[in-house]
């Protein structure tokens, strides 16, 4: 008769808990430098860990305030209670009690929820002071005055108006260094969502609706920018780079747009309104890219966004309303300013 031969379960390594643990610490330590060495690549500024203005900067440091608080209150006394419970209650340890029959302790049932509760009130604080500080709707305070932009989400791109200054463009969206930008955004078609990460914010664009942004760049760079709601087929393509630069640099490209651009007319907004890529876009109209894939336009109508929020709210499937080319003519021709006198000069 042949026996039986039962293994018996191997003893825990204790080894083998401690180099899992320094795993886990070395992942740890590698984590954070892996978002700090991609912040930027291919000359883009990424990510708010490596800040392009004052509110990803403020971003940035609530990111490590939480990074912190949790690393103190909850990672740090995880990793020192683990090791610790695997050498006091290993297989062969001779000196701990046994209490089979346990069933409560006061002690140990204030230190499981006070833990908690002090982590939701410090999270609830930071929360709060943070909300606040960066509501997007909130103007950015400065000496300047806001550069006002208004942005339309189409399938698959980005149209962004300049309605002080008569143009417009599409995969590239120029700043000012140092002057606040106000934004108005909608959407021509479904739900979609703005972001550029250097800079701070993430507002939705809905249609019928108007949200707001407020942004400021305090250095001269170029930073990323994209669409972060699944919007169809295109929405990885849908994406765009914003440039700052100096009022004298930002002010040259305003006047070549104006200049030398085509203008923005209806046969031009009925190719924006369907449903391609930028880069289907530019084959389209067949005008040459003005870098990165960017296109810019001039001649726009100043009511160009106000018919799109009207005509998608009251849904009649339009998102290029009619455009008042009257008016776009008699204020954008002849040479005259396109400033209005309350607005003051150029950039």
């Amino acid at each position: 008769m042949r026996e039986r031969v039962i293994s018996l379960p191997k003893k825990p390594c204790l080894l083998r808990s401690f180099a899992s643990i320094g795993s886990t610490f070395r992942f740890i330590a590698v984590f954070p430098a892996f978002f700090l060495f991609s912040a930027c690549t291919s000359g883009r500024h990424l990510s708010f860990l490596d800040p392009q203005g004052p509110i990803a900067s403020i971003q940035r440091t609530h990111f490590i305030e939480m990074l912190a608080l949790l690393s103190v209150l909850v990672a740090i006394p995880i990793f020192i209670l683990l090791p610790w419970f695997a050498w006091r209650y290993r297989y062969d340890a001779k000196s701990s009690r046994y209490t089979p029959e346990w069933s409560f302790s006061r002690s140990l049932e204030i230190v499981a929820w006070s833990g908690p509760a002090v982590i939701v009130a410090l999270l609830a604080v930071l929360v709060w002071r943070s909300t606040h500080a960066l509501d997007p709707y909130k103007p950015i305070a400065s000496a300047a005055p806001p550069l006002r932009i208004q942005v339309i989400g189409y399938d698959w791109k980005w149209l962004f108006i300049y309605p002080d200054l008569g143009i417009a463009s599409i995969g590239i969206l120029p700043l000012p260094v140092d002057r606040p930008v106000a934004m108005d955004i909608t959407s021509a078609t479904v739900m979609q969502s703005l972001f550029i990460p250097a800079l701070g914010g993430q507002i939705y664009a809905m249609g019928g609706m108007v949200s707001q942004l407020h942004l400021l760049a305090d250095k001269p760079g170029r930073f990323m920018g994209e669409n972060t709601m699944y919007s169809g087929n295109g929405f990885h393509q849908q994406n765009f780079t914003a440039v700052a630069m100096t009022a004298t640099a930002f002010s040259d490209w305003v006047k070549h747009v104006q200049s030398n651009e085509r203008p923005l007319d209806a046969a031009a907004l009925s190719r924006i309104s369907e449903r391609s890529t930028r880069a289907q876009l530019v084959a389209a109209l067949g005008v040459p890219a003005t870098g990165n894939d960017g296109i810019a336009f001039n001649h726009v109508s100043p009511t160009l966004f106000t018919g799109v929020v009207n005509a998608t709210m009251k849904g009649t499937g339009s998102a290029s309303p009619a455009l008042d080319q009257t008016t776009a003519s008699e204020r954008f021709s002849g040479g005259a300013s396109l400033t209005p006198p309350s607005q003051g000069s150029h950039p």
